[in-house]
């Protein structure tokens, strides 16, 4: 296992573009593709009872920690912006993707901790894995390298969407 302080390399090119730049490859993607999908759910297909809002303790652990500014670089720059971000009460999601290839970036907040969903069942070796789980403490999470190292592992190794059948 490598040291968690190590930038852990992401496979693919990142290129520094404009944000005009960004949405024109972002469209011509779509038209190529022929997709429907929306980037954002539409409010006519959320369930009544659905949150799409952080609560105040939750948004406030994702602002300190630049979770959501590092996440979107990530999707400008490595997913064109094909990502769609979704927010939930207790954190947020990105997933990319469709039908049997989404993938995706699941971050929750428990208290003061920071906490990313892993693609693995079992514990692997690093202090802050549970097996499941990634759990950031606020010592580690106000460490912005600490956080690019973990979602360039959960780039590369992301949470399939795992079927109901």
């Amino acid at each position: 296992m490598s040291n968690p302080q190590d930038p852990t390399p992401i496979l693919g090119q990142s290129r520094g573009m404009s944000d005009e730049e960004a949405m024109a490859v972002q469209e011509l993607i779509a038209q190529a593709q022929k997709s429907s999908r929306y980037l954002t759910i539409p409010t006519a297909d959320l369930a009544p009872d659905a949150t799409t809002k952080m609560r105040p303790a939750v948004a406030r652990v994702v602002e300190e920690s630049h979770i959501h500014e590092l996440l979107n670089y990530f999707n400008r720059n490595y997913l064109y912006g094909q990502g769609r971000f979704d927010e939930y009460s207790e954190g947020m999601l990105l997933k990319w993707g469709d039908g049997y290839s989404r993938k995706h970036i699941w971050v929750t907040v428990e208290g003061d901790n920071l906490i990313f969903e892993t693609s693995h069942e079992r514990n692997c070796g690093y202090e802050f894995c549970t097996g499941r789980h990634h759990v950031y403490t606020p010592d580690l999470w106000h460490d912005i390298g600490v956080i690019n190292a973990e979602l360039a592992e959960q780039f590369q190794r992301p949470v399939y969407e795992r079927s109901d059948d």
